[in-house]
């Protein structure tokens, strides 16, 4: 079996232009503090969480308070019943977890661990030269074949146990969109049946998986098998409709401070009704450290 990549505390911003097996019944009835239920019947008068795939898949609830908290986990705020936590992080206690993976490059630091281990599965052009995500010093992952896609899905999909192992409820795993920066040896196609077979992997786990970013493959929302979506930037580019609309609400949305021309209020005003909306700075900072922003709606 792989080894685990080393894993940073790093912010993912990608906007697009254009409960575990064994546990499941302490989850549903105590981690997601008063979110889950069991057939349907709400616990105490909650509102009810939806139920997929397997018995043990949870799904996080239309618009509960989320927190993005990528760049490393501190308390949650008052009313926050969601939260997006780097794999290496631990749950927060008494939230709807969800696990950050980055399923489709490498983390800033793991390149290393990949050309020692893994160099056939790093994307190359013709010249032989790595493709490089230049915006976040990240090499692309190489999805292009079935071959090289079931490797990547045993490495990835033992990140995405860790997930389970845990006490996340979910995982997102990050870049779907990478194609767009394969210089063309990657298509919307490679990524899509790579993406299944993380579903597969984290449904079989007992976990939700949301599909990050990427309007162009919202119309195979379903045959991959995502549950819900994790979504950057909706707001400014225009595209909260489309994912509210995929997943019956079930968004967490994430708009960084001073990026863009829509202001949160009007983000709030739009979609707040609809979907989880978070306002964060853009270092995605814990906390106790200066820059940090924070608002819901």
């Amino acid at each position: 079996m792989a080894g685990r990549a080393p894993s940073l505390f790093f912010r993912r911003k990608r906007a697009v232009a254009g409960v575990t097996t064994g546990l499941a019944s302490v989850l549903v009835a105590g981690v997601l503090a008063g979110c889950a239920v069991e057939d349907g019947a709400a616990s105490g008068g909650a509102e009810p969480a939806q139920r997929t795939k397997t018995a043990d898949v949870v799904l996080p609830t239309a618009g509960m308070k989320f927190d993005y908290q990528i760049g490393g986990g501190y308390t949650p705020p008052d009313g926050v019943r969601a939260v997006s936590r780097d794999r290496e992080d631990e749950p927060a206690p008494g939230q709807y977890n969800v696990c950050y993976v980055n399923a489709f490059q490498t983390q800033p630091g793991a390149l290393e661990w990949w050309q020692d281990t893994h160099p056939d599965l790093l994307l190359r052009d013709g010249d032989g030269e790595l493709i490089i995500d230049e915006g976040w010093d990240e090499v692309l992952l190489d999805t292009s074949t079935a071959a090289r896609r079931t490797q990547l899905a045993e490495i990835v999909g033992e990140w995405i146990d860790g997930c389970e192992e845990s006490g996340f409820q979910a995982v997102e795993p990050d870049n779907l969109d990478s194609f767009e920066r394969s210089k063309g040896k990657l298509t919307q196609d490679h990524n899509a049946a790579f993406a299944e077979a993380l579903a597969e992997r984290a449904h079989s786990d007992g976990l939700a998986i949301g599909q990050k970013n990427t309007t162009d493959l919202l119309d195979r929302h379903a045959a991959i098998g995502f549950d819900f979506a994790v979504t950057e930037e909706c707001a400014q580019f225009d595209e909260c409709d489309a994912y509210a609309d995929a997943y019956d609400d079930r968004v967490f949305a994430i708009e960084y401070e001073g990026e863009g021309d829509v202001g949160f209020d009007e983000s709030c005003s739009a979609w707040g009704d609809r979907i989880s909306l978070v306002l964060r700075d853009l270092d995605v900072l814990p906390a106790d450290e200066k820059g940090y922003v924070f608002r819901t709606c």
